[in-house]
């Protein structure tokens, strides 16, 4: 195991015990074994070695020379071929530890000199090898990889690897023609890492790493897990590019976001697949590239009035159709659409125009690809040995094991990376109900009890509250969001009053209960009300997000638009009248692309949205009405600043069932600061419609779902009324309204 620090060429020898044979000082069982590709401790056998006091051997595998010689100085010392293979010594009668270059004469009789990789010394320590197990240190990005460093001058990249289990591991890639013979890595015993310095390597190369495990078998070539880049699908090389070092210029954002308080801030996200938002068909239906992206999208985002971007993972993964949820590569933004130096271009984009970045991210599981996460060391080293507690059967997908120290670290670091590296402003975590539970989607004898008996996947809390205390730490003012389907308690509660620790859940169940309400015939609304009431039971109970998401248009769900009852006019009625309903509605909104617009046709990740339906009215309406409810939402405190608090909420018509209206005022902190939302779910307009309000004043018609520039047919109230004081649902003043048919009112006091 070694235990020096890097060693510089030239610098005095550690002290040996030269072990001559007719080999020199190497056994031929330990050349044999070194050219086989099965030796576990290449720097016993490789680079410089003191064989007896003044005199060194230098050797090499060399496959790819007809010739090789050392270059100590301005002396040239020939090779001596001692393998047919390749395997190379060279003779040094000098006191210190040689400082050489070894020039290499290839088959095609030219020569290139090169640095050899075996003659530094280590370059990790016990210290940072022990980090790798600390959950919530961002150590795996700083230790493991193919890391750009300088030793003695020299610049190349240090590769390391966690692969406890295996025998052999080496760096292969396009430098050394993917032959494992040639960079094999030294061991840590204390920690199973793997490392390798290679000097003057070239930026952008493709690389992985050749494992042999613990049966002496060779397994499929596998990428890095901490690769910064990787090659675009259908290829699966990493690729050097060392960490991240973009040229930001979001200084003031990144200044000011510690000091954001979400819970009591506006939030309006519109969540997007950048493959899909819309592509080039003139160029062959190509991606639009990040920074395309940064001048398109996000100036759409910023005149819609959104105040972030949910992006579906864009972490590496190799195929389309998982949507970026079984990604391979989780340190390496896809290059897809681009580098990594372009993928932060796309966030100086949206920081400049004031829009937060949220990323959608899958810590539950990984894809089965040869080369990614599975036996990676020919063990089960990520995820769980028993099925029932490591395979996915919905999904077809390995399941990490939180248990493991490593693991968890590893992915509690990733977090850590995309915040504070790319400077990302939240993570939604994909899938928390199937890490929450030992029986998710199982039947009885198909999963494993934890100590206790009970079905809680403790490894797993543990390892959601351990990684949400690490991002709110060290990335103060960004936000972790659940999604997670059940009843579970505290998932947006601090830890330290027994909650998960999360900034915010969705509302999983809101979603499902009012998409079944609005999916009715009106005429049978009636019999559902109470699909729209049930969540206000619960309203409070958890830092909510109300997301109509892109699970909602996909496996034949349809578009939100085709969900809606009736004639083309009441389809548009209704989706105007269900998103006034949203947006007033407590909770932060969170809104699929295409959705805005009132994409027709389900979403389909291979095709651009239908920009052109933006050309009729009914569209281009429904799209103004969005961009309208977000101004009014960002610019009205009573919509948003209790949002979680049931003091910022009031029942006004709760049980106007037979007539499927409903009623309530949202308060601000501030005394009379008030907003009125009234929904009409029935395609009958109704006038001289009273409902009770908390205090007199006017209150300004602000969004009527109705109004003509949105489509409707403009039945409304001519700007506004004043309440007067006749006493209605239990409050001293009313208002005596015209509701419009299938529409929503938002009426703000102005005193």
């Amino acid at each position: 195991m070694p235990q020096n620090a890097a060693i510089p060429p030239g610098a005095p020898a550690p002290a040996r015990t030269p072990t001559p044979s007719r080999h020199g000082g190497v056994q031929p069982d330990a050349v044999e074994a070194i050219m086989a590709a099965n030796h576990g401790d290449p720097f016993a056998v490789l680079g410089p070695h003191e064989v007896a006091p003044g005199q060194w051997e230098v050797r090499a595998v060399l496959p790819e020379a007809r010739a090789a010689a050392l270059i100590v100085g301005e002396t040239r010392i020939e090779m001596e071929r001692r393998h047919p293979a390749g395997f190379f010594v060279g003779s040094v009668a000098q006191e210190r530890r040689p400082d050489y270059r070894i020039a290499v004469e290839g088959w095609d009789n030219t020569e290139r000199v090169r640095r050899d990789p075996y003659e530094f010394g280590a370059t990790l320590t016990q210290d940072e090898i022990g980090l790798l197990r600390d959950v919530g240190n961002d150590a795996v990005q700083r230790v493991l990889g193919g890391q750009a460093i300088t030793i003695g001058g020299i610049a190349g990249f240090r590769f390391a690897v966690w692969a406890p289990n295996a025998r052999r591991v080496s760096v292969v890639g396009d430098f050394n023609d993917w032959d494992g013979r040639r960079h094999p890595m030294r061991l840590w015993q204390n920690g199973g890492v793997w490392e390798l310095f290679i000097p003057d390597l070239p930026k952008g190369a493709h690389y992985k790493f050749e494992i042999r495990g613990p049966d002496g078998s060779l397994l499929p070539l596998k990428a890095d897990p901490v690769a910064f880049a990787a090659q675009q699908p259908p290829e699966t090389a990493s690729r050097l590019v060392g960490r991240p070092a973009p040229h930001w210029r979001d200084a003031a954002w990144m200044a000011n976001r510690g000091k954001a308080d979400h819970r009591h801030s506006p939030i309006s996200i519109y969540e997007v697949h950048l493959g899909s938002w819309a592509r080039v068909p003139e160029e062959g239906n190509r991606y639009l590239t990040y920074r395309e992206l940064g001048e398109r999208l996000i100036p759409y985002v910023k005149e819609m009035g959104f105040t972030h971007i949910e992006l579906l993972p864009i972490t590496e993964h190799p195929f389309d159709g998982s949507w970026g949820y079984q990604p391979v590569s989780l340190f390496a933004p896809t290059s897809r659409f681009g580098s990594p130096e372009d993928f932060a271009e796309f966030v100086n984009a949206a920081h400049e125009a004031g829009i937060g970045l949220l990323l959608d991210w899958v810590p539950g599981h990984f894809p089965l690809d040869a080369h990614g996460f599975g036996l990676f060391d020919g063990t089960h080293l990520y995820e769980h040995a028993d099925p029932r507690q490591g395979f996915h059967q919905d999904w077809g997908t390995y399941i990490y094991n939180f248990g493991r120290t490593e693991v968890s670290a590893f992915l509690a670091a990733n977090a850590r990376f995309w915040l504070e590296e790319y400077h990302l402003d939240g993570l939604r975590v994909d899938a928390v109900a199937s890490m929450l539970y030992l029986d998710y989607s199982r039947r009885a004898g198909e999963w494993i009890p934890n100590q206790y008996g009970g079905n809680e996947n403790l490894d797993a809390i543990n390892f959601l509250r351990r990684t949400n205390e690490a991002t709110y730490s060290h990335a103060p003012g960004t936000m972790t969001v659940a999604e997670e389907s059940t009843s579970w308690p505290g998932v947006s509660h601090p830890t330290y009053t027994g909650g998960l620790g999360f900034g915010f859940k969705w509302n999983m169940g809101w979603m499902h209960d009012t998409l079944r309400f609005i999916s009715k015939d009106p005429v049978h609304r009636r019999y559902h009300h109470h699909d729209l009431t049930f969540g206000l039971l619960y309203a409070f109970s958890e830092n909510f997000i109300l997301p109509l998401s892109h699970d909602e248009v996909v496996h034949g769900k349809g578009s939100l638009l085709g969900k809606m009852p009736g004639d083309r006019w009441q389809k548009f009625a209704n989706l105007r009248a269900y998103f006034g309903f949203m947006w007033g509605h407590p909770g932060k909104k969170l809104l699929f692309m295409g959705g805005e617009f009132g994409q027709e046709r389900e979403w389909n990740h291979n095709q651009s949205l239908d920009w052109h339906l933006l050309d009729d009215p009914f569209h281009g309406g429904l799209k103004e009405l969005v961009r309208d409810l977000n101004r009014l939402y960002a610019a009205t405190p009573a919509l948003y600043e209790r949002d979680t608090e049931a003091a910022g909420f009031q029942w006004l018509v709760a049980d106007d069932a037979d007539n499927s209206v409903i009623a309530w005022a949202r308060k601000g902190k501030r005394e009379g600061e008030i907003a009125i939302v009234v929904s009409n779910f029935t395609p009958i307009p109704r006038e001289g419609y009273r409902v009770g309000v908390p205090a007199p004043g006017f209150y300004r018609e602000a969004i009527n779902t109705d109004a003509a520039t949105y489509g409707g047919g403009n039945v409304g109230n001519y700007g506004g009324v004043e309440a007067l004081p006749e006493p209605s649902h239990g409050q001293d003043f009313s208002l005596c309204l015209t509701l419009p048919p299938l529409g929503t009112l938002i009426l703000v006091r102005e005193g």
